[in-house]
């Protein structure tokens, strides 16, 4: 008996990875956090699971779930939305089925940061722009941001930043950006990508709160902002060069001097 912490991706029931929706065709036993993660997915399931939404259940209602898959012998799919290592609540459910004695692995899955980078259709690492990208979250009810990771703090990189959770935000998120960001930046609202109702809007972060109304944008929204969001020329990556030589090719410029 296992249970597997799968990451269901970023909404689209095609974007579970072929493990998760392996581990998904066998699990008699299915968790789900319905409050992040389409119904769409369960059609992965097998026929006779027993699937349960566990919005409305606390730990300990969840943790009676797994004893009792473990003492019936069943393997049990736990899916959280996005990827499991990313705001996945999942490490107090491990902590638990440890003491317990209970197995468990990881099936990693697609955030819904790179599912919103692939709607806009930006790369958030750009040579000569911006190699690292900071993935955060302002403070809310259920946890607190550190104040050392503050959106203040983390933005004086100006690297590439994608905040998750932004839309109640978005006001003092804007505000403490622009402390730091050119207001020519760009940035990218997303709201639920890879979902049916998926949307987004481009602008820079001068202009945002002018083209938008924050009320539209309040739930399950996420904000790129980066210098690399820009559809402009700049820099090639070397890798490709046809010059540059590694492993597995040589340069164009050493062919022709051995030549």
């Amino acid at each position: 008996m296992t249970v597997h912490f799968i990451g269901a991706g970023p909404g689209a029931a095609d974007l579970i990875t072929l493990r998760g929706a392996r581990i998904l065709q066998s699990a008699p036993l299915v968790l789900y956090a319905g409050s992040l993660v389409p119904t769409d997915i369960l059609q992965h399931c097998r026929a006779d699971a027993e699937i349960i939404d566990t919005a409305g259940l606390n730990l300990d209602e969840q943790e009676a779930q797994y004893r009792r898959a473990h003492e019936a012998g069943w393997d049990v799919a736990r899916l959280h939305s996005g990827d499991p290592a990313i705001y996945g609540a999942t490490a107090e459910q491990m902590r638990r089925l440890e003491r317990l004695g209970i197995p468990y692995e990881i099936v990693p899955g697609v955030s819904s940061f790179t599912a919103a980078a692939a709607l806009i259709g930006s790369e958030l690492t750009r040579p000569g722009v911006s190699q690292s990208i900071i993935l955060t979250r302002v403070s809310g009810r259920a946890s607190a941001v550190p104040a050392l990771e503050s959106i203040d703090e983390l933005a004086r990189h100006q690297a590439s930043m994608c905040i998750f959770l932004s839309g109640p935000h978005l006001k003092q998120i804007i505000a403490d950006l622009a402390r730091h960001y050119p207001p020519e930046t760009p940035v990218a609202l997303v709201h639920r990508a890879s979902w049916p109702d998926q949307r987004s809007h481009r602008s820079t972060l001068g202009r945002l709160l002018s083209e938008i109304k924050v009320m539209d944008w309040n739930l399950t929204s996420l904000l790129l902002v980066g210098a690399a969001l820009a559809h402009t020329e700049g820099a090639e990556s070397s890798l490709y060069a046809a010059h540059y030589t590694h492993i597995f090719r040589r340069g164009s410029s050493e062919d022709s001097t051995d030549a």
